[in-house]
């Protein structure tokens, strides 16, 4: 295991046209943390990818590409195991996503298909997850499975920023 920041925190960012938006400062300190630019100045690279099993994307640094890659090997191996034979898709879903330069303010373009992917439109609602944080379109989290806290999150953010659901 990597010795690593938690991303913890939430926000809404705006989301502009062109796919430009800011991620939520406590979380870029998290992602600052993580994945420090070698010449000490301010910003980075962020991993924008689509989640396994959530409508939604991941963001998160580098270094938790050693993570996923162990998690692929433990997953890969496990049904090989079960069925004799290797499965594609499991390497397919979880190194899905790219990496994207962000700087000083958490300005970052969200990759084109990730955000249409995960339909998010005008307005991205970043969810930290201790691992990596979480980008949602508002309207999908609240109408998904997840937990009331993260829906009630998502609503009091759009609340303050005037954003109707």
């Amino acid at each position: 295991m990597i010795d690593r920041v938690d991303y913890q925190g939430e926000g809404i960012g705006l989301v502009d046209d062109k796919g430009r938006c800011a991620i939520p400062a406590s979380l870029r300190a998290a992602l600052a943390a993580n994945s420090p630019r070698a010449d000490g100045k301010d910003g980075g690279s962020v991993i924008i990818g689509a989640h396994r099993s959530s409508p939604c994307l991941i963001g998160y640094d580098e270094r938790y590409r050693t993570e996923l890659k162990a998690l692929a090997a433990q997953l890969q191996a496990a049904y090989l195991a079960k069925h004799g034979t290797h499965n594609p898709n499991i390497l397919r879903e979880i190194v899905q996503g790219e990496p994207v330069p962000f700087d000083g303010s958490g300005r970052f373009i969200m990759p084109a298909f990730a955000r249409f992917r995960a339909k998010i439109g005008a307005n991205a609602f970043f969810y930290g997850t201790f691992e990596c944080f979480e980008i949602w379109d508002p309207r999908t989290l609240i109408e998904s499975d997840v937990a009331e806290v993260m829906k009630d999150c998502a609503r009091f953010h759009c609340q303050q920023k005037g954003i109707a659901l």
